[in-house]
């Protein structure tokens, strides 16, 4: 077996590992079910490939994000590490010849999301798979109590009974006490080593401002720090509209949202990354697997929908270590633009099935059938056939995509379909006063022989490579040669797949999910609620407040944050003597943490964090390994 530290030396040219890596990966390695929860940018994925690489087999990971897969798997292939992903649209013939090469093809790494492990050709070639590990990414998944629960996480135990000697680790970035002890028990954990790196960043610091002009103050923010940013806004119109305002005020920003074509979506990536924009405008589609580690500041124009979701994406500031910031715009509408945005949007049980039923009619699926059929999707199009509200109708989509029913991934391209409608000769001899057409059209020809017979559809992709022209001058010729009458073109915008898991079975098919759906609508007002008290909780440290939220205690006020700056300022004047010197008297019998103090002293909570304060600035007292407070000279 190779050493740990060799493989990151080796593969991530790293010489020593960080924080609890080095002791998670030895647990995983003596064999333990092991469950890691670290913050945002902490390493996950090294605790669990590091392993993988030690030993002989394969690493099966669960994972529900297709597009962190991809990008997991293509670092790995750069790295000259032989992993694969099973995602959406793979046919049957192909899935087969994957599985197999799992099998013998001396793959590392299988990644799938908990959807593919219910089809039992899956299942069947996993028995016959050397398994090393199992690796459960995004773990609070699996509980009904975690951010983004999706019922198929529950199928993961199937795995426990197909590898039965093999050993889990969960991973997870965002849990609160009452989701660990949900995902120890789901994944069958037996006396599990659970790790638990402490949220704690000293160096972000989490401000909340109220402002009336949210883009006056945007604009002060971006010019005082003009190191990469990201604005995360609520839609997709909200992207341009804010990159357009920062653009005329000479700060230069690019957007990402689901609507881009992928070239858009790189290219804008790539300007960012490479600092040619300084700020990213985007939506919650952006983020996940982007490594950036000097953004400066993260900056929430909109509220988000759950604490969980927000320090997630606060959290990708000052990965490099430096101070950095993330920010909260808010105003007196915010609280109603949140409740209209999450919580009266939930569609009840009839609209669901309703949704359902029109789904599976507009793709003329018939009952007891359409398992794993695979459809481009253009969701404006489906909600304004059957006159739906385009909110409600699109929750009740992700819902049915959360609960296993329907796979939706969101991706934007033209679907294409023409016929030449001229004959050989006409065409060629129109060639020759359109020359600028001629690759073009010549690699349609090569590559789809039946074109002049049939109506076709043409891959855009697949012409791009081949004529190396980009996909919009490929769309402006044929939108030319139509005109011309060369040829009968039929052009469409999708901005989605869906792909049907289960066979139509209708209302049969809600009820079995009603109750789950139940329960998440009120984990989300839950959520909502804890993130409207966080943005309104101007007495409590917000590191503080987060950091509760997770479960963890004795906690300090981080002295950088809004409300701490401000109780510092309006604490300077003010005479804390009398509290200090009570401090001292209470520290001279034994050490007490500061809860115990406010207890015993049962004084205002700013003025006895302002004191405590001062006494560690003047060394008069020390923090001890327990957190508690003692006297420096004891």
């Amino acid at each position: 077996m190779n050493h740990p530290i060799n493989i990151l030396e080796r593969y991530w040219k790293f010489t020593s590992f960080r924080g609890q890596q080095e002791a998670i990966i030895n647990a995983v390695l003596e064999g333990e079910d092991t469950f890691a929860l670290m913050p945002t940018g902490g390493g996950k994925s090294i605790c669990f490939q590091v392993p993988a690489l030690a030993k002989d087999g394969i690493c099966i990971v669960i994972s529900p994000l297709i597009a962190l897969m991809k990008d997991q798997v293509k670092a790995l292939n750069d790295k000259g590490i032989k992993a694969m992903a099973l995602t959406s649209g793979i046919s049957y013939s192909d899935l087969d010849t994957m599985l197999d090469n799992c099998v013998y093809g001396n793959y590392k790494f299988l990644y799938l999301s908990p959807e593919r492990l219910q089809q039992e050709i899956v299942q069947n070639r996993i028995k016959q798979m050397h398994v090393n590990l199992i690796a459960v990414d995004e773990a609070h998944c699996i509980s009904q109590w975690g951010n983004d629960f999706r019922p198929a996480y529950k199928n993961i135990a199937v795995l426990r009974q197909i590898q039965p000697t093999v050993n889990v680790v969960a991973l997870t970035a965002s849990a609160t006490p009452e989701v660990v002890n949900d995902i120890v028990k789901e994944l069958d954990f037996i006396n599990p080593k659970l790790f638990k790196q402490s949220f704690f960043r000293s160096n972000l610091a989490y401000m909340v401002f109220h402002e009336d002009d949210k883009l006056y103050k945007l604009e002060a923010i971006l010019k005082k720090h003009t190191a990469p940013s990201i604005i995360y806004v609520r839609n997709r119109k909200l992207t341009n509209e804010i990159s357009t305002f920062l653009n005329a005020k000479n700060i230069k920003a690019t957007t990402y949202h689901g609507g881009l074509t992928n070239d858009a979506k790189n290219n804008n990536m790539l300007a960012w990354l490479n600092n040619q924009s300084q700020v990213m405008v985007a939506t919650n589609a952006f983020g996940m697997g982007i490594d950036k580690p000097d953004v400066k500041t993260v900056i929430h124009i909109n509220l988000p929908e759950s604490i969980e979701s927000y320090f997630q994406e606060a959290g990708r500031a000052g990965r490099n270590g430096n101070k950095a910031f993330a920010v909260i715009l808010k105003n007196n509408s915010d609280e109603v633009l949140i409740k209209n945005q999450f919580l009266k949007v939930l569609p009840p049980i009839d609209f669901i099935k309703l949704v359902y039923r029109k789904l599976c009619n507009y793709f003329q699926i018939s009952y007891g059938e359409g398992e794993y059929l695979t459809f481009d999707f253009d969701f404006y199009t489906f909600s304004k056939t059957y006159n739906f509200s385009s909110t409600l109708c699109y929750n009740a989509l992700l819902l049915l995509d959360r609960n296993s029913i329907i796979s939706l991934s969101r991706q934007f391209k033209n679907k294409v379909t023409l016929q030449f409608i001229t004959s050989n000769n006409a065409l060629f001899n129109y060639l020759k006063h359109h020359s600028s057409f001629d690759i073009i059209v010549k690699s349609i020809l090569r590559m789809y022989g039946g074109v002049f017979d049939n109506e076709t559809a043409i891959d855009l992709n697949k012409v791009v490579n081949k004529s190396s022209a980009s996909a919009e001058n490929i769309i402006t010729v044929l939108k030319e040669l139509e005109r011309d009458e060369i040829i009968t073109l039929n052009l469409s915008k999708t901005d989605a797949q869906i792909t049907f898991i289960e066979p139509r079975e209708d209302d049969k098919t809600i009820n079995r999910i009603a109750k789950t759906i139940t329960k998440q609508n009120k984990q989300k007002e839950k959520q909502v609620s804890a993130m409207l008290s966080y943005i309104e909780n101007e007495t409590t440290c917000k590191s503080e407040q987060l950091l509760s939220y997770f479960g963890e205690q004795n906690t300090e006020p981080c002295g950088i944050c809004s409300v701490c700056l401000n109780l510092n300022k309006t604490s300077k004047n003010k005479d804390l003597k009398p509290i200090k010197n009570s401090i001292i008297e209470l520290l001279q019998t034994k050490n007490l943490s500061s809860r115990a103090l406010i207890e015993t002293l049962k004084c205002n909570e700013t003025d006895l964090k302002a004191a405590l304060k001062q006494l560690l600035e003047q060394q008069i007292i020390t923090i001890t390994a327990t957190n508690t407070y003692k006297l420096s000279h004891l």
